[in-house]
């Protein structure tokens, strides 16, 4: 074959009249292109002038040819334009460079033009059909060949919703890829109108499956803020068998996860009411008894007549009639009770789903296992405590922060019980925050929260003449108890907030109402708290502006504005500030629907307000990640002339990137080496709210040169989030906490340690062992859904930095990592998995050592030269005399006797090593070592067990266990199907926590594994000396 070294043969025949010769040269120009483009682009104008020629017919393939050369000189734009010219030659299953790179232009150009059409009608019309012919035949191809996973990916890209249906609908796996479209939806599709329009589609796909994915299809639902479909399904489930029912309590646990409380109540309120379900059984049963004696009735005539002298045939016929009215009836009688045991049932089950709908089934399973697992060190507190000075009243008050955050939900105050002198040393606001304190240990305590508050609220619905900063405190902990579950307590904090003008009562009320009726956006609760902010009071309006925050949460209401209009009405910061947080929060989740009152925030004159428009942006886009929100607070991050501003755009990074906590570390690096101290404070925050609980060594590398940084508030920050990454992590998993519990040990006995380093050390030990060392901060559910609760409390935790008390919302974060195995009946059965390593890597860290008052070694006696001297010549004296068999002098004797009796034993066997051994040192080993066995490589776990999320991919099912999982997920609350129903089944024993005593009194039940302080030993059993 000829191989052709120029093409100027080629490109001069293009100049020849006749037809055939320029088809005949661009053909083999188009296999030439690759190789002698720089030549044919001498030549460029004379193809596309063949191309623009509408006589030429075959103009495509000039096209395809002038695309090429372009193409090779990098003007992908022109060769986009020949390419689509070009028709059907241009293929896109041609695997050269050139087709790969132009279809990957074509898609990106049509996605980005499909996006301006979805913002404005009237350029939907505009885009170039040829445009749209490529991109569809690249769809067809990837279906072809069967790479769906990149069909969907490419049509969600392309807003594509009927490619999209096509691609999932052709797959070998149609269950798999509505998964896996799901997942992409939460994470790669930036706007939320177009994801609402995915999860419509989703939700239509699954329910037209054989066997629909409810779990999947409940939490599509609940994106859509459909709580009427979700409550159908769920009503539909439980009348099934008890798998289905299993599902729909698997469902109602899932959704309670997500914390989203107005959908919750909204669902719960969909459902039938078990009451009418009772009244119509009751119903059922009435017709059925009258049906009944109305037959007896029948029962009697025939009795009488067939007495009666005078029987005819027509008493006969009617007392046959009579006898097949009762075998009627008796049909009529066991069919009413078979349908009435169903309604029965149905009831029961109803009852039990809303109960977990409500949150009262979940709370109290969790606060039994929190209860039960408490592994808080109490010596750890004695530490801090006596290393405290008492004239220092911050380290004071972050200790009983610590304490509480340490026993979050473990309803275990022993700390406190026991050093109530101590405590009582708080005064004022420090006061308020110890007795707020006592909601966060009890928190989920609802059965008894306002029993347990009760000695320190206000009495008849005013002030009892106590103190205003318990009163406060104590309204203030009832919200924590209550939060996000406050139907029962939020008209008795109303009346508390009515009947007060004490600002501190007001201030305490006001939070702790935000907190119960969180999201509810309660109308009378928000005109209440906003008659408290017309008082232009700087305490009382502070917690009125977070309040209306947190009752408005998610709403995008328009009383935003109005908040607004205010804070730039007042005069007091500190009213400000609440306002803006508010709003923050009243935009949350909203995402670009939020831009409007984001942009009018951020571009405000007043720096708080910009303040605030840092936080709306970082709640609006919370775990999106999107590129235009990181973009905006990076921009402010470098560029505003606030430090505050500053320190919460890099902070509001951590919130925006919540949902891919490894790229936080990556977009802050530069930030944590800012000259600027806030700005590497925001970003030590940032790092550890994006990666709290995850223990990624990119954090903990970022993190640790900040925790010994110039400025004392940097380090406080920088401890603070090392121990939110650190949260469960073992040394045998990560040897950095063991060196960074070593760190805060010496920042808290150090005399010289800056205040505010010490309180971040000491809120760092609460933090690290929060929950007793049960709980880690989630962000996010496992389904993948904000969990919105938690967003919230860590948001307000970080205004810690102007206000103490608002420390404890990041209680709000926490979430209890355990597995929680439920049989039909919502009883935990006995039941055992594994743990497919090495239980050092996720068990309790080892408890803190006692200090020993005794010691039990044996320490050497200082004996003088002079005595040792005169005890060597007794004994020789001693021996020569033996030897000649002469007695002993008396004193001699009783000295000898003294001294021998504790020492010959040793002293003999040191003759006897010496004799031995001749003049070698002897050198005391010691007693020996046992020989340490090998840690086995797995765990068996029994249900109820604390399983850490990076543990769950090693849980295993043991085959041929009676009990298996509803779903996959081996954490959280999961329903267990007993696959052996006809054996009786065993019972864990659950330890309950105490409930009825109120927290001021001594004596509560401790559980027998929280480690008590100064734990003495035992004395010795009475024993009989023998000398």
């Amino acid at each position: 074959m000829t191989v052709a070294s120029s093409a100027s043969g080629l490109l001069a025949m293009l100049q020849e009249q006749h037809p055939a010769l320029k088809l005949y040269a661009l053909n083999n120009l188009n296999y030439l292109a690759d190789h002698f483009w720089p030549e044919i682009s001498t030549n460029i104008s004379t193809i596309e002038s063949l191309y623009e020629d509408e006589c030429f017919e075959e103009k495509q393939l000039a096209a395809l040819v002038a695309s090429k050369v372009f193409y090779h000189l990098g003007e992908l734009n022109d060769s986009l334009i020949y390419a689509l010219g070009a028709g059907p030659l241009f293929d896109v299953s041609e695997e050269s460079e050139y087709v790969q790179t132009l279809v990957a232009k074509c898609i990106d150009e049509y996605v980005a033009l499909r996006v301006k059409a979805s913002e404005s009608t009237e350029e939907a019309a505009n885009i170039d059909p040829r445009l749209v012919a490529i991109v569809e035949r690249m769809l067809d191809k990837c279906m072809s060949d069967g790479k769906f996973q990149q069909a969907v990916g490419i049509a969600l890209e392309c807003r594509r919703l009927d490619k999209l249906e096509q691609a999932i609908s052709k797959s070998e796996n149609v269950s798999a890829m509505l998964s896996y479209c799901l997942r992409l939806s939460q994470t790669h599709v930036d706007k939320r109108e177009f994801r609402h329009e995915v999860l419509r589609l989703i939700v239509n796909l699954y329910q037209g499956l054989p066997s629909p994915d409810y779990l999947s299809v409940c939490q599509c639902l609940m994106f859509l803020d459909d709580p009427g479909n979700v409550a159908n399904i769920l009503d539909e489930l439980i009348k099934g068998d008890k798998v289905d029912t299993l599902l729909a309590y698997q469902v109602a646990f899932d959704l309670f996860e997500n914390e989203y409380q107005p959908f919750l109540l909204n669902v719960r309120d969909s459902l039938p009411d078990p009451q009418t379900t009772s009244s119509s059984k009751m119903v059922v049963e009435g017709t059925v008894t009258s049906s009944i004696e109305n037959d007896s009735s029948v029962g009697n005539v025939e009795t009488s007549a067939a007495n009666s002298p005078l029987t005819g045939a027509g008493v006969l016929l009617d007392g046959t009639a009579g006898r097949q009215a009762a075998e009627d009836t008796t049909s009529t009688t066991e069919h009413g009770s078979s349908s009435s045991q169903e309604l029965s049932v149905y009831a029961d089950r109803m009852v039990k789903l809303k109960g977990i709908l409500s949150g009262e089934t979940p709370i109290h399973l969790a606060l039994q296992f929190l209860y039960g697992r408490n592994r808080s060190d109490l010596l750890t507190l004695k530490t801090i405590k006596q290393s405290v000075e008492m004239r220092n009243s911050v380290c004071h008050s972050a200790t009983i922060y610590a304490n509480a955050l340490m026993h979050a939900g473990t309803t275990v105050d022993t700390f406190l019980r026991e050093n109530l002198d101590w405590l009582s040393r708080a005064t004022n606001w420090a006061k308020f925050s110890a007795t707020a304190g006592l909601g966060v240990i009890h928190r989920g305590h609802l059965q008894q929260g306002r029993s347990l508050m009760a000695p320190y609220l206000p009495q008849n619905g005013g002030s009892g003449g106590g103190s205003p900063y318990s009163e406060g405190g104590a309204l203030y902990a009832l919200g924590l108890i209550h939060a996000n579950h406050g139907e029962g307590i939020k008209q008795f904090l109303l009346e508390s907030l009515r009947n007060t003008n004490n600002e501190v009562i007001q201030h305490g009320a006001c939070l702790g109402l935000g907190l119960a009726a969180l999201g509810t956006a309660d109308e009378e609760v928000y005109e209440d708290i906003k008659s408290v902010l017309y008082t232009d009071s700087a305490v009382a309006g502070e917690a009125a502006g977070i309040a209306m925050g947190l009752l408005m949460v998610g709403t995008a209401s328009e009383k935003a504005g109005e908040m607004l209009a205010y804070a730039h009405d007042t005069q007091h910061e500190k009213i400000i500030r609440g306002l803006a947080i508010g709003i923050a929060l009243v935009v949350y989740g909203r995402e670009e629907e939020a831009d409007t009152l984001i942009e009018q925030m951020t571009r405000d004159q007043d720096p708080i307000l910009r303040y605030g428009g840092m936080y709306a942006l970082a709640l609006a886009y919370r775990g999106t990640a999107n590129n235009s929100a990181i973009r905006r607070l990076l921009h402010f991050a470098v560029s505003d002339v606030s430090d505050d501003v500053r320190r919460a755009a890099v902070l509001a990074l951590g919130f925006v990137l919540c949902s891919e906590p490894e790229q936080t570390p990556r977009i802050v690096s530069l930030l944590s080496e800012s000259y600027n101290a806030h700005v590497r404070y925001g970003a030590a925050l940032a790092v550890g709210i994006s990666c709290a609980g995850s223990g990624s060594s990119e954090a903990v590398s970022l993190l640790e040169p900040l925790t010994s940084d110039a400025v004392d508030f940097v380090r406080q920050g920088a401890l603070m989030s090392m121990a939110m990454v650190l949260m469960q992590t073992t040394e045998a998993r990560d040897p950095h906490v063991g060196t960074f519990r070593r760190q805060l040990e010496k920042i808290v006995l150090d005399k010289h340690e800056d205040t505010m380093s010490k309180m971040g050390a000491i809120l760092a030990y609460g933090i690290l062992d929060a929950g007793g060392r049960n709980v880690s901060i989630m962000l996010q559910s496992r389904t993948g859904h904000d969990r919105a609760m938690a967003v919230v409390g860590m948001a307000i935790f970080t205004q810690f930095w102007y206000w103490y008390p608002l420390i404890y919302f990041i209680s709000l974060s926490f979430a209890p990592t355990a597995f929680i195995g439920l049989n039909h009946e919502l009883k935990m059965p006995k039941f055992e998995f594994i743990s497919d390593i090495r239980p050092s890597i996720f068990s309790y860290p080892p408890p803190t050592a006692p200090p020993s008052t005794s010691s039990n070694i044996k320490l050497p006696m200082a004996v003088l030269s002079t005595s040792a001297r005169a005890k060597a010549r007794a004994k020789k004296e001693v021996d020569s005399k033996a030897s000649a068999g002469k007695p002993l002098p008396r004193e001699v004797n009783t000295n000898l006797s003294s001294d021998s009796s504790g020492s010959t034993e040793g002293t003999e066997k040191d003759l006897t090593t010496t004799t031995r051994d001749g003049d070698a040192m002897e050198v005391d080993t010691g007693p020996e070592k046992k020989a340490t066995n090998a840690e086995p490589s797995s765990e068996v776990l029994s249900n109820p067990a604390r399983v850490v999320p990076l543990q769950e991919k090693y849980i295993k099912f043991p085959e041929g266990c009676r009990f298996a999982p509803v779903k996959k997920t081996p954490s959280g609350f999961v329903m267990l199907r007993d696959l052996d129903p006809l054996e009786p089944v065993e019972l864990v024993s659950t330890n309950a926590p105490s409930t009825g005593l109120p927290s001021s009194n001594v004596g509560a039940t401790v559980p027998a594994n929280s480690m008590p302080v100064d734990d003495e030993p035992a004395p010795p059993e009475p024993f009989v000396y023998v000398p």
